[in-house]
């Protein structure tokens, strides 16, 4: 790692592995290579590794280890000096509709990011962006970074509710919204896609690190592509490695 991470406790059972206190794309990718890292070390005692945006909550039992044996395993793996591996395994192909009718918003906060709407889609679906956390819902992702510009803030009141599937915007980030919900972040498209499968054997679509293209298609083409469950709103996933 190329900074060394605070080491919080984190209740009786938990360490916080802090990267930054401030969101970057090399912190985000340091934390989820840290995950991938302890995790794959099968280090005894542990029950959990779970990544946020720049840190890592690991868990362990106190009956098989303690907060000290555990401390120096994660020590020893952060002074290797192991770099981040910012590539994605997998690459998320999502179509998304931007229509009025679908994206609400978009206008104002393509106003709020200094670009044309015509501009807002085109850097949206033009870039790739990374699964940089996954939560407040089950199988939520926040998809990072957009460009400077769009370091926009969230609203000052709530939207009452937004449909499943809301491509939503805030501070450099997208979300793709996993449930009916209120939110302060602004509805700029829509996709059919399902982050959250309860019935399946993977029930989280995503996985942190995980690569994600935005891909725009019209009313009509959104349409069709509602009208296919099957198909999870249109989605590819490409195994790159």
């Amino acid at each position: 790692m190329s900074a060394e991470p605070e080491l919080c406790p984190l209740g009786v059972d938990g360490i916080l592995v802090r990267f930054s206190r401030v969101l970057t794309d090399e912190a985000n990718a340091q934390a989820l290579s840290f995950r991938d890292q302890f995790a794959a070390a099968d280090v005894d005692g542990i029950t959990e590794v779970a990544s946020s945006l720049t840190s890592v909550r690991v868990g362990f039992d106190p009956a098989q280890t303690t907060r000290d044996e555990v401390s120096k395993a994660i020590r020893a793996l952060v002074t290797e000096d192991i770099q981040p591996d910012t590539e994605p395994k997998r690459l998320w192909h999502i179509p998304a509709c931007f229509s009025p009718e679908h994206a609400p918003q978009l206008a104002e906060a393509a106003d709020l990011a200094g670009v044309t709407v015509d501009q807002a889609i085109a850097e949206i679906t033009g870039q790739r962006t990374r699964v940089i956390a996954i939560g407040f819902a089950p199988g939520q992702p926040y998809l990072g970074m957009l460009p400077d510009h769009w370091d926009i803030p969230r609203q000052s009141a709530l939207t009452d509710s937004l449909p499943r599937g809301a491509l939503i915007t805030a501070v450099r980030q997208l979300i793709i919204w996993a449930a009916d919900a209120p939110t302060g972040w602004r509805h700029i498209g829509q996709t059919g896609f399902r982050v959250y499968l309860p019935e399946t054997s993977t029930p989280f679509a995503f996985q942190p690190g995980d690569g994600v293209q935005s891909h725009a298609v019209s009313a009509s083409a959104f349409a069709d592509i509602k009208a296919d469950p099957a198909t999870n709103g249109g989605a590819r996933c490409e195994v790159l490695r």
